[in-house]
């Protein structure tokens, strides 16, 4: 039996969640306005870009800039999500589960509320410029067709966008698919690096016009369909707007059935992995041994060694946790490795005398201090992560310096060789050996830093994630939360470690040895003054903490 719900209900329902969850806490109106101000940034810039689509400079120039900065839009809908901010899940789908709504209605609702955000308002205000270009070329009707697709274009990003994330919550939750979940995370992030390289070389060593025909050949896809339908119109190609508007309608009709069967298994907590047979293992030391992973087994047997063995359990078994290291793997293997092979390619240098390309190190650089600073980017919101868990260890009265130090050293086992594999990917693209202990050590020292920059937030700055079994869910405000602790955080870390990368720019590769013992020095002061100094701040500040990350608060 179902009942008859409008899609407006939802409405209300997410502008009434919205206004209670701001009543009264001064921080998050603050984050609110701040997000208004960088959504109108957004949607001032990509309206002027867009409305430059007027200018006729020839009988296909006009394609260029929908049919590229609308196939930009559209991926940037596919990997920010997963890559950086999440989405917004004002509304939970899991607490629609006992209720009587069909699929169609619940989906409908949904993605009404997910329009009434600050995202999707700043994509439709900047996608708005094409509007004025059609009508500049063609008149009122192509102004009106390019209206059309707009909101289809938009349509088309959120249901993307939420699609994907239920689906790899869905898989991250499901044991037996965990590395399906990785393959596809790794294929997302190395969208980024190829798509920084073909813009680049496509500026450098292409023309305009060499660019129409790639612009014709992405029209015909959903990435830009939606977007040159006004070009077309403004041209009189009817014909090609009936077919591209047919593409877009069909594509968010398939997306919309995708994200609806995978809402089916988020609602309910539970995935279609498979039953999971239970393995009876029987380990000497009894059921205390038992929680301690294989890695850990000569950990001690105290508080520390406790907390160590739950955070190495925890960031592998969590959804949430593991979602956040296996995005940070992915980007932080091809990161480098599309920046040195990139680099090469772009500059057309020969190498320099030991066969690697010149300058290496400084080109080097701005990879080692991203890939390190992010790495501790995911402790930022530790205890966030935890939520109401971490009650048990407020009433266990663990130590804060204890606390933050098991939890540091948990997850760095996980951290550390991952570095390793990014030092071997730039030894192995730049062609020079003596690269590796420099690299090496520029990455622990930047690791280092941000962990102590990211330990200090997570005390003074922790907020609340949603109840739900997504991943990548956050609630309204918590994802311009999230970008501004992270940039913070990633700024603090990279001035830190600038000595250690400048360094590493004029010492020559025989004496790299030194840099890896200076900057894995660096790092570990580093991470032990940031251990102390936050773990003296959650001390004090414990109570508020857990008040902080309590759901509902």
């Amino acid at each position: 039996m179902s009942v008859g719900v409008s899609v407006r209900v939802f409405a209300r329902l997410k502008l009434r969640v919205l206004g209670n969850g701001l009543r009264g806490k001064g921080w998050r109106i603050a984050l609110f306005v701040l997000g208004c101000v960088s959504g109108l940034w957004f949607a001032v810039v990509g309206f002027t870009v867009f409305a430059l689509s007027a200018v006729d400079r020839g009988p296909a120039f006009g394609l260029l800039i929908p049919a590229f900065g609308g196939a930009f839009l559209v991926l940037g809908w596919l990997v920010i999500p997963v890559l950086w901010s999440g989405v917004d899940e004002t509304l939970e789908p899991a607490r629609f589960a006992l209720l009587p709504l069909t699929r169609r209605t619940l989906v409908a609702g949904l993605l009404v509320a997910a329009l009434l955000g600050i995202p999707a308002i700043a994509t439709l205000v900047a996608t708005s410029g094409l509007v004025v270009g059609a009508g500049a070329r063609g008149g009122v009707l192509a102004a009106v067709v390019a209206l059309v697709g707009v909101i289809l274009g938009l349509l088309e990003c959120m249901v993307l966008s939420r699609a994907v994330t239920s689906a790899f919550a869905s898989l991250l939750r499901a044991r037996r698919t965990r590395d399906l979940a990785a393959v596809a995370l790794a294929l997302v992030a190395a969208l980024v690096g190829p798509l920084q390289v073909f813009g680049f070389a496509a500026l450098q060593n292409t023309g305009a016009d060499r660019l129409v025909r790639p612009a014709e050949v992405l029209g015909w896809t959903p990435l830009a369909a939606p977007y040159v339908v006004g070009f077309d119109a403004a041209a009189g190609r009817w014909l090609a707007v009936g077919a591209r508007i047919l593409i877009t309608v069909a594509t968010i009709l398939l997306l919309m059935w995708w994200w609806s069967h995978s809402l089916a298994s988020a609602m309910l907590g539970a995935s279609s992995g498979g039953s999971v047979r239970a393995r009876r293992r029987v380990e000497a030391g009894g059921p205390v041994a038992q929680l301690f992973p294989r890695l850990l087994r000569g950990a001690p047997r105290t508080a520390y060694g406790a907390l160590v063995a739950r955070e190495v359990r925890y960031w592998w078994r969590d959804a949430r946790r593991r979602a956040n290291l296996i995005t940070f793997v992915a980007v932080a293997l091809f990161l480098p490795l599309m920046s040195t092979v990139g680099f090469a390619k772009l500059t057309g240098q020969a190498g320099g005398p030991d066969g690697g390309p010149e300058g290496g190190p400084f080109l080097l650089s701005g990879a080692v201090l991203l890939v390190g600073s992010l790495a501790a980017i995911m402790l930022a919101n530790q205890f966030g992560l935890d939520g109401t868990a971490y009650a048990g260890h407020l009433i266990a009265g663990v130590p804060g310096r204890v606390e933050l130090r098991a939890r540091a050293v948990g997850f760095s086992l996980y951290v550390v060789p991952t570095l390793v594999a990014v030092t071997l990917i730039v030894v192995a693209g730049t062609g020079r050996p003596g690269l590796g202990p420099s690299t090496l050590g520029g990455l622990l020292a930047a690791y280092g830093t941000g962990l102590a920059v990211n330990l200090v937030v997570s005390v003074l700055a922790p907020y609340s994630l949603p109840e739900s079994s997504n991943p990548f869910a956050i609630k309204t405000g918590a994802g311009m939360a999230k970008s501004m602790l992270a940039m913070l955080a990633m700024g603090g870390a990279i001035v830190a470690t600038l000595p250690v990368i400048v360094a590493a720019g004029f010492v020559p590769d025989a004496w790299s040895w030194v840099l890896l013992v200076l900057g894995t020095a660096y790092g570990v002061a580093a991470a032990g003054a940031g251990i102390a100094g936050a773990g003296r701040l959650l001390d004090r500040r414990a109570p508020e903490v857990l008040a902080a990350v309590t759901p509902g608060r």
